[in-house]
């Protein structure tokens, strides 16, 4: 599959939240390059799934300009995909179906759809399990699944709202390791919220923190053998005094 070339995203002096109520973030200024993997990283309740929202089309911002390739973000769009922490599969469709669902919406020939997603259910390990319902799954082959179905319109940015969070420290580690293997070569851009310190320092290239907006540089992203290396160490212990 060839690779897509991934958004440019852009927020200029926005304010962030709910139209009749007050600001949860403000005055946010951010540049997302084309490819790059961008941690957001904050306690609960300080904007993080807002920001997300904002970027998404979701939630119009209260102020200030939101755009991708310099083009304002004013709804969502096929080439911008959401992965949340609950999967969101549509239980009465099969693990294939669920994969097909953003092809079908498109209109995409049902041959290609059916290789598509076969393509994805193998590349993320489900093949034998195309044929089943959600509820037959686990909960990290749920999210894989729901990873399946992200990528398989080959978005150009892929937003993703804590989506190992409820998971276990394994199944998180090898969902982390699943994900990077996959995103390569896609060239899409991605924004990954956590409250996790490790895990956007694993993930990131570089790491927003929230809510003061703070933007770091990870040394050595998605490197297992680089947890314990002086500049990681040194990132971590800013980030955490930070947060």
């Amino acid at each position: 599959m060839s690779a897509a070339a991934g958004a440019a995203l852009a927020l200029h002096e926005v304010r962030i939240g709910h139209p009749g109520g007050a600001p949860v973030l403000d005055s946010v200024d951010l540049q997302i390059a084309p490819g790059e993997l961008l941690a957001v990283l904050g306690p609960s309740g300080c904007g993080k799934s807002t920001l997300l929202r904002t970027l998404a089309g979701l939630l119009p911002p209260l102020g200030g300009d939101v755009t991708q390739d310099g083009t304002p973000v004013d709804r969502p769009a096929a080439d911008r995909a959401l992965v949340f922490q609950e999967d969101a599969l549509l239980p009465w469709r099969t693990v294939r179906a669920n994969v097909e669902l953003p092809l079908a919406i498109r209109g995409t020939p049902r041959a290609e759809r059916r290789r598509t997603a076969a393509d994805w259910l193998d590349r993320v390990g489900l093949a034998a399990h195309a044929h089943k319902l959600p509820h037959q799954l686990s909960g990290g082959q749920r999210q894989r699944v729901q990873l399946a179905r992200a990528l398989a319109g080959r978005p150009r940015a892929v937003l993703m709202d804590e989506p190992f969070g409820a998971l276990d420290a394994h199944t998180r580690a090898g969902m982390q390791d699943l994900l990077v293997e996959i995103l390569h070569g896609t060239g899409a851009t991605v924004v990954f919220v956590t409250h996790d310190v490790d895990e956007a320092l694993h993930l990131g290239d570089r790491v927003v923190l929230l809510p003061s907006g703070r933007v770091l540089d990870v040394p050595h992203p998605r490197r297992r053998d680089a947890r314990q290396a002086p500049a990681t160490v040194e990132l971590r212990r800013a980030v955490l005094a930070s947060l």
